[in-house]
C-alpha cells in the first residue's frame, strides 16, 4: 500500500460513472475503480444509476430534473462515499440538488447526505485518501499538460490534479497558457452557439499546441470530447486522457483486462 495516511477503515465507495463517461470513456471508469481499490477502498457500481439530470436542468426542465435527482438520492444514499470521474456532474449534485429538493421534507435529509458524500475523483484522492503517488512512474518520460475545467472551480478545486501529476515519475509537466479558460463545450451551449463554441475551442487548442506536450489531461468527459474533436480536426497528434488513465499506466494497471 502506498498511502501512508490511509483511513482507519476500508472506505465503501459507490462509483457514479456519468452518462458520457459510460458511453464514450468506459476505460476511465475501470481506471477509477482499480485505483480506488489499490488505495484500499471497496468499490461498488450501483447498476440502477442513470443521468443525474444536468442536461435537462440546464435546459429549464426543472420538474423532470427533480425526478432524476430523487432517483439519484434513492440509489446513492446508502453509500459512505460517492466518487465520480466528472467534475461537471459532481457540481450538478452539490450545487443544484439543494435547489431542486431543498424544502421537500421527504427528500431533503437524504439529498444533504448525498451532497456531502459526493466527490470528484481527484478531490477524493486529495481530501479523503491523502494519496501519495510518488512510488509510481510511467514506463517512459512523457510531457503532460492540463486543462482546468470550469466546474472544478465550482467544487473549490485548484491545482490538486497538477500536484498529483507531478508526484508521478517520468511525468514532465508543462503549464498551459490560460489553463482555466473554458473550452467552449458547456453542455448544450456548444449546440446552441456553435460559432462561439467553435472559436473558444480553437483558442483552447492554440494554447495546448504551444505546450508541445504529448498528452493533455482533462478530467471531464464533455471537455475531452470537445477538445479531442478539435485536436483531431486540426491533425494534432496529442493524446487526451483522464488523470485516472495516466495514474493507471504508472501503476501498471491493465485497463483492457476487465
Amino acid at each position: 500500500m502506498t498511502n501512508a495516511t490511509q483511513p482507519s477503515h476500508k472506505p465503501q465507495v459507490a462509483l457514479f460513472i456519468t452518462c458520457l463517461s459510460d458511453q464514450f470513456f468506459p476505460r476511465v471508469g475501470v481506471a477509477v475503480t482499480k485505483i480506488l481499490e489499490r488505495f484500499g477502498c471497496t468499490v461498488e457500481f450501483p447498476a440502477a444509476q442513470t443521468c443525474c439530470g444536468q442536461p435537462i436542468f440546464n435546459n429549464g426542465f426543472h420538474a423532470e430534473a427533480r425526478q432524476l435527482a430523487k432517483r439519484h438520492v434513492e440509489i446513492f444514499e446508502p453509500y459512505e462515499f460517492i466518487v465520480t470521474p466528472s467534475g461537471s456532474c459532481c457540481a450538478m449534485i452539490r450545487e443544484y440538488y439543494p435547489q431542486l429538493l431543498g424544502g421537500e421534507a421527504a427528500w431533503e435529509a437524504g439529498m444533504r447526505r448525498v451532497c456531502q458524500r459526493t466527490y470528484e475523483f481527484v478531490e477524493f484522492l486529495h481530501k479523503v485518501l491523502k494519496a501519495d503517488l510518488s512510488a509510481f512512474a510511467l514506463p517512459q518520460r512523457q510531457t503532460v499538460t492540463y486543462h482546468y475545467t470550469c466546474h472544478q472551480r465550482g467544487l473549490g478545486l485548484s491545482d490538486e490534479a497538477v500536484r498529483l501529476l507531478n508526484q508521478i515519475g517520468n511525468v514532465q509537466f508543462v503549464a498551459m497558457e490560460r489553463a482555466d479558460q473554458c473550452c467552449g463545450f458547456g453542455g448544450t451551449f456548444a449546440v446552441k452557439y456553435p460559432v462561439i463554441s467553435g472559436a473558444m475551442v480553437q483558442d483552447k487548442t492554440d494554447c495546448i499546441a504551444k505546450t508541445a506536450a504529448q498528452t493533455l489531461v482533462c478530467n471531464d468527459a464533455g471537455c475531452t470530447m470537445n477538445i479531442g474533436g478539435m485536436l483531431h480536426r486540426r491533425g494534432m497528434p496529442m493524446r487526451v486522457k483522464h488523470i485516472a488513465e495516466v495514474m493507471a499506466e504508472a501503476m501498471g494497471i491493465d485497463l483492457d483486462a476487465w
